[in-house]
């Protein structure tokens, strides 16, 4: 019993990522499903979108990030993510702090206080400022010339600092370097969502990309408290499927019924045994963390 409700799951969340079936037109649409798409390891992680998208080639993701079409960001938890610029100002208001405080102990380590957060910040907008594009090593030499210390790790937080505040994003690569620039200047036209608006938009965007999962998977993937995450699916629960597994020691919400034959959800090249290459990163692999005993 088990076994097959969790090959049922396992199958229902490789058509979820996009793994078998249609696949999009544009990486951008990939990267919308999924709301935002881990990339801290850059080449698997442009990959990832190309294995998604129809006839693809990674000169035509790079030219989307190098455009501006797609962001690169710390957001969701401290590591990069592929988000679109529509998207990512709503969704670093409502998961940045909550990951600044999960990242807190860090800081505290480091010697990184408020006001040298704030000082760094302020420097780091005058250097960005009017469309200029730094690396993390320039940046880090116009910190230093303004009385910072950016020894060790401290550069690399101080840098991840402004992007969860959502002062900076990335640039355009300049030949292997990755550029960090102005927010503001690469997503003039991000759209503003209120608190409430911004936890249903998320809530519905993991459960649809990522289903069938638990509250914990999502609690885990968005760094929410699971209070707020909780609320999040409360509000999107009418249009979400909750099954219950062994009388309720697993329950799952996904976005469409259980129980429709699987010909009407995927190509019939979706249906013949296949083998994926996944790259590596947790999040396209996590199981479910709420598991029944056998």
């Amino acid at each position: 019993m088990i076994r097959e409700v969790a090959l049922r799951l396992a199958r229902q969340r490789v058509y979820t990522h996009l793994l078998v079936g249609a696949r999009f037109a544009r990486p951008e649409d990939v990267v919308a499903w999924f709301g935002a798409s881990q990339s801290q390891e850059y080449g698997p992680a442009k990959w990832s979108l190309g294995q998604r998208a129809e006839g693809v080639t990674d000169a035509d993701v790079e030219k989307l990030l190098a455009d501006g079409a797609i962001l690169r960001t710390h957001v969701l938890r401290p590591t990069w993510h592929f988000v679109l610029p529509a998207d990512i100002r709503w969704m670093l208001e409502l998961t940045g702090p909550r990951v600044l405080a999960q990242t807190a102990s860090y800081y505290r380590r480091l010697g990184l206080d408020e006001a040298t957060l704030e000082k760094s910040n302020t420097t780091i907008e005058r250097a960005l400022r009017g469309g200029n594009h730094l690396t993390r090593k320039e940046l880090k030499t116009v910190l230093e010339k303004s009385g910072i210390d950016v020894e060790g790790y401290r550069v690399q937080f101080i840098v991840m600092n402004a992007e969860l505040r959502g002062l900076i994003c990335s640039g355009p690569r300049r030949g292997k370097q990755h550029t960090y620039a102005l927010l503001e200047e690469r997503a003039p036209n991000a759209r503003v969502l209120d608190s409430e608006q911004a936890l249903a938009e998320l809530t519905l965007r993991f459960f649809t990309s990522h289903g069938p999962a638990t509250l914990k998977d999502f609690g885990w993937w968005s760094s929410l408290k699971l209070t707020d995450a909780k609320r999040g699916l409360e509000m999107v629960g009418s249009q979400l499927t909750e099954e219950e597994i062994r009388r309720g020691l697993l329950v799952v919400w996904f976005a469409y019924g259980p129980g429709i034959p699987l010909t009407e959800h995927r190509s019939p090249a979706g249906l013949r045994r296949v083998r994926r290459c996944l790259q590596g990163q947790p999040a396209r692999h996590r199981c479910v963390r709420d598991r029944p005993s056998p």
